[in-house]
């Protein structure tokens, strides 16, 4: 309902302002008809004019062209599924499919840039032209995306005076290096060569950032430098709009924070051109340990078809969210850190296998109804299939194998993950992180604020506690003598956005203390966990389970597929928290705490014959693997009644009440003398839709 006002006020503001007979257009045709089939990549095989903003319009080639974007990331989708998603996406009614390009992903070792495989987007974005869509593309170098530190790499964060998002010479430096070879590929694909980019998107929200004012400046400069020549565009959050804007650049709106001085400022900065929603969400990313996120969609339909009255262009976000695979995903920071769970569902049109959800349809028809574009038969469902469980599990530990690692590193104080001497220079990025040091008795041990993120604590094998984000002391309890401390910190995400990314190193980032005494000597052990680490470092020590098994261990079974592989939910009743692994790649995370329940396992990550799968569990395992055809990824809410996240959840439903209630007392103000509608001798009251 919020939306809808805020819609109605800019309508208001483009009546007065530009006189553009909007509300007038609204009485005579409920839903303006666009017809823009002519405009599609196989259609227009010259290129002369590409899109431009002409008054309150967007143009192709001289043509009215309303955009009509749904959001898809080729790297959260196996590679083997981009045209099915893609032509889903088609067939729905959108004309363009935004994606964004991770830095992180793409250049996980200083230097070492890879553009192959599922991180091909080169491919993607031409399986996009061909299934007769246009491209939004969002390079970055930061692009948020919920995404480990938003995309950047973590070594960056090598440098102890990084300032990461602004014209610091190390940033200036590391960005110009990566656009020397991402943006020639990007080049090559515009509209004016031939390709489907319309659009180039320069970086990401930065007017909620803003540590810098020269910083976008010299992004869009690195861009055309490298012969970028489309629309270029930024887009924030409604309240920072102007800050994060450059002049001569459209203006684009994320949903979020949208208020009164959103439209003054749009209005300020681009007078009466084109209104682009670049970001209309679906819900939101999911965190470990909180109720799932929901949209709903009576409210969400009404907003679009808002749009639609207003002649909006629109970006929805996402369209297919797909899956935080591996250790991609980020975390957000609401007083307290929040990790992303592995689905990255959105509560998406599609979902995240990909499957049609009934808002899908609802979309589809309306879409179709207002473009005059025949509904076409939906392909095919992608076939699920329910594996046989599997029992007969190995397992060794994480102790026995810790001799066999390469050799570890030795401190004086703690390391931070960012620090270590590993990856050719580049410092570990993701999963965990091993510390030893002696301790001689027992007492009060505190990090002081200096574990990031989760921290298991072991007195030589025997299990004490955790130290994380709300615990930061430990009672370790022995007499005197010699023992081996040993505290398994996990990375379990770096914040996506905020000032805050600066500072975001994980593992020790600095002294913990026994009875506050700093400890000394440490021996730090890597376990990144990546594909390498699994095909070379694990010995052939595994044994059958025992009812005593116990973790920190790895776990093995194999998993016996037919000719035609296809797609599966993996489902952990039992098992507590850790990591799945399939033929040596990294399926994601799990936790018992929820909401997700089950993973999802494409079809293509498996091969007929044997497979081998890994689960590294943290605490304890369960009986079984099983595999189910649908996904669970609701709620686990009531396990946490006493806990900080009851609190927290709590309080956020307060605020959004409150949130509610500003909103309500925002949408009876007058945008031109800021009274209230009900006030008499108010100018805008008699225009009031």
């Amino acid at each position: 309902m919020s939306m809808r006002t805020f819609l109605v006020r800019l309508a208001y503001i483009l009546c007065l302002s530009s006189a553009l007979p909007v509300m007038a257009q609204r009485g005579q045709d409920r839903w303006p008809r666009i017809n823009q089939t002519h405009l599609t990549p196989s259609l227009l095989k010259t290129r002369r004019v590409g899109l431009k903003v002409k008054g309150s319009s967007f143009t192709l080639e001289g043509s009215t062209f309303q955009i009509l974007a749904g959001t898809i990331h080729y790297f959260r989708v196996p590679r083997e599924y981009w045209r099915d998603r893609l032509l889903k996406l088609k067939a729905c009614g959108f004309n363009t499919v935004t994606t964004h390009i991770p830095w992180n992903l793409h250049e996980p070792v200083i230097g070492h840039i890879y553009f192959s495989g599922n991180l091909d987007f080169m491919s993607f974005i031409s399986t996009a032209s061909e299934v007769g869509l246009w491209v939004i593309v969002c390079p970055g170098p930061y692009i948020g995306c919920d995404l480990d530190l938003g995309g950047l790499p973590s070594w960056l964060l090598r440098d102890p005076n990084m300032r990461l998002r602004t014209t610091y010479k190390g940033f200036q430096k590391a960005v110009n290096r990566y656009f020397d070879q991402l943006i020639p590929r990007i080049e090559l694909l515009q509209y004016h060569k031939g390709g489907p980019i319309i659009a180039v998107q320069i970086d990401n929200e930065y007017g909620s950032y803003q540590q810098d004012i020269k910083y976008m400046a010299f992004i869009k400069q690195a861009l055309e430098r490298r012969k970028i020549k489309e629309l270029l565009i930024t887009a924030d959050k409604g309240l920072e709009l102007k800050e994060g804007h450059l002049k001569n650049v459209l203006a684009s709106v994320h949903m979020k924070d949208i208020r009164q001085k959103t439209y003054r400022d749009l209005y300020e900065i681009q007078g009466r051109g084109p209104v682009l929603i670049m970001v209309y969400t679906a819900s939101g990313f999911d965190t470990w340990g909180r109720i799932r996120r929901s949209q709903d969609a009576q409210v969400l339909m009404k907003d679009v078809r808002e749009m639609f009255k207003l002649r909006f262009s629109l970006n929805f976000y996402m369209f297919h969210g797909g899956t935080n695979f591996g250790f991609m995903g980020g975390a957000e920071s609401l007083d307290v850190y929040l990790p992303a769970v592995t689905s990255y569902d959105y509560g998406a049109l599609l979902s995240e296998d990909g499957d049609y959800t009934p808002e899908y349809y609802v979309f589809q028809e309306f879409l179709h109804s207002v473009t005059g574009v025949p509904t076409t038969s939906p392909l095919e469902r992608v076939s699920k299939v329910v594996y046989k469980s599997l029992t007969r599990l190995n397992f060794m530990t994480l102790w026995e194998i810790l001799p066999l690692l390469d050799r570890p590193i030795t401190s004086a104080k703690p390391v931070s993950m960012e620090w270590l001497s590993v990856n050719q220079g580049s410092g570990q990025s993701s999963g965990y992180i091993l510390y030893e040091t002696t301790i001689y008795r027992g007492g009060l041990l505190t990090s002081k604020g200096h574990l990031q993120d989760r921290g298991q604590v072991f007195l030589n094998e025997k299990f004490v506690g955790i130290l994380d984000h709300f615990t930061d002391r430990l009672n370790i309890e022995a007499s005197r003598g010699t023992y081996l401390l040993r505290i398994l910190v996990e990375n379990q995400g770096r914040l996506a956005n905020g000032p805050r990314i600066n500072t975001e190193r994980k593992g020790l980032t600095g002294d913990i203390y026994l009875n506050n005494s700093p400890l000394k000597r440490f021996t730090i052990y890597s376990l990144e966990m990546q594909t390498l680490f699994l095909e070379r470092k694990l010995p052939s020590l595994w044994k059958p389970v025992t009812k005593e098994a116990r973790g920190p261990a790895f776990f093995l079974a194999f998993l016996r597929v037919g000719d035609f592989p296809q797609d599966t939910f993996i489902k952990l009743e039992g098992w507590k928290k850790g990591v799945v692994f399939i033929n040596g790649r990294i399926l994601g995370r799990y936790w018992d705490v929820g909401p997700q329940k089950t993973l999802y396992l494409p079809g293509p990550w498996l091969q007929p014959g044997s497979n081998e799968i890994i689960l590294f569990e943290e605490q304890a395992p369960g009986q079984q693997i099983q595999f189910v055809k649908h996904p669970f990824l609701g709620m686990a809410f009531q396990r946490f009644i006493g806990s900080p996240w009851i609190f927290l959840a709590e309080r956020e439903r307060e605020r959004e009440r409150e949130r509610e209630r500003e909103r309500e007392r925002a949408s009876r103000m007058c945008v031109l003398c800021l009274r209230t509608w009900e006030l008499p001798h108010c100018p805008g009251a008699a225009n009031r839709a």
